[in-house]
């Protein structure tokens, strides 16, 4: 199977070769060697389970990994295939580097556009040097630039997905969460919509996990919605930063008075972290680390694209009754409709949601 890799490749490469406007051969290059690397690296999980070699703690973070992707097939109607049945080791922290950036008054993010997924807000490296530098000529021409590091991906059912080492000392739900997450982009993909993406997968994330968990005690749901509750304050921290912002940036203002105005919102950001932290949160500090940086738009720019739709889907979801595969046929037939009437039905259903809450 991994010889049809390079063929596969070399095809996309020379289309790059061919195409007006292409992103450049380099990039396309360095994307196309760090995955061939990725994959090179796999392990079928079931080998490593019969491998008297492999550690005990890996074979039984391995055992629960086999069971989570059992669940979100067989209990989630996820794609059933061999993504996350293998593992790969890998020797570095992040599988890639996403470089995210915004104009310096704005929260929307740029754009970059592929061959094959069409575009999205955000541009992957498998080298954390080659982000850093493409990250440095961004700032040149004036932009904000977040570099995130992420965990996993998906190839979109292109090819069998492997568990990266980078997640396997994750906590439990975590770990489902990611591989449901993935492999709810395989169930449902649309071109040039990342916020329509990313906020599918995360409503089958969470839902999953919320599932997944049940099956176990109700002590792991317990802990699960306590950690939840710190996430959510913290999201409804930053988008509400960047709606302040984003109304800033509309304003009729010179660009030094939206500068000034913005670094003030950006300190006010990190003062209201702290007194969540000390008033509310009793010190919990699992996001000193996202606030122990430079802040700007793109970094909040990141979080809104997951969170953007995900009350739409929530209140599809429930239409449905819980039923995952008719709020797959709900939410494919939205993904269907028109960019602009697309957005504009979400719309709605976000309103009628909040006015009957």
């Amino acid at each position: 199977m991994t010889t049809l890799f390079p063929k596969r490749y070399l095809n996309l490469l020379l289309l790059c070769l061919l195409l007006p406007g292409c992103t450049t051969l380099s990039y396309y290059s360095q994307s196309i060697g760090g995955h061939l690397q990725l994959m090179g690296q796999r392990q079928p999980i079931n080998q490593l389970l019969q491998d008297p070699e492999t550690p005990a703690e890996l074979k039984r973070r391995l055992e629960n990994v086999q069971q989570i992707r059992d669940f979100a097939s067989a209990e989630l109607g996820l794609p059933e295939n061999d993504s996350y049945r293998s593992y790969a080791a890998l020797n570095r922290s992040a599988v890639v580097w996403s470089v995210v950036a915004t104009p310096a008054f704005s929260t929307q993010p740029k754009q970059w556009c592929y061959l094959v997924i069409g575009c999205a807000s955000y541009r992957g490296y498998f080298s954390r040097q080659d982000a850093e530098a493409y990250a440095a000529e961004l700032r040149q021409q004036g932009l904000d630039v977040a570099i995130e590091s992420v965990p996993a991906y998906s190839t979109l059912g292109w090819f069998d997905d492997p568990l990266p080492s980078t997640i396997i000392n994750w906590s439990e739900p975590r770990t489902a969460g990611l591989i449901f997450h993935e492999l709810a982009h395989q169930q449902l993909y649309v071109e040039d919509d990342s916020a329509f993406n990313e906020a599918f997968a995360s409503l089958v994330e969470e839902e999953g996990i919320i599932r997944w968990l049940e099956r176990r005690d109700a002590e792991a749901i317990l802990q699960w919605q306590n950690s939840q509750r710190y996430e959510q304050a913290f999201i409804a921290l930053l988008l509400s930063t960047r709606e302040q912002l984003q109304r800033l940036y509309d304003q009729s203002l010179d660009d030094e008075e939206k500068r000034e105005q913005k670094v003030a919102l950006f300190d006010a950001l990190q003062e209201q972290y702290q007194t969540l932290k000390r008033d509310e949160w009793g010190g919990y500090s699992g996001f000193d680390g996202w606030f122990g940086r430079e802040l700007n738009n793109a970094h909040l720019a990141s979080v809104a694209t997951y969170e953007e739709w995900k009350p739409v889907f929530r209140q599809l979801l429930t239409d449905a009754g819980g039923d995952f595969s008719v709020f797959y046929q709900r939410s494919e037939a939205l993904s269907r409709l028109p960019y602009a009437i697309r957005v504009e039905k979400m719309n709605a259903l976000r309103e009628a949601q909040a006015a009957g809450q």
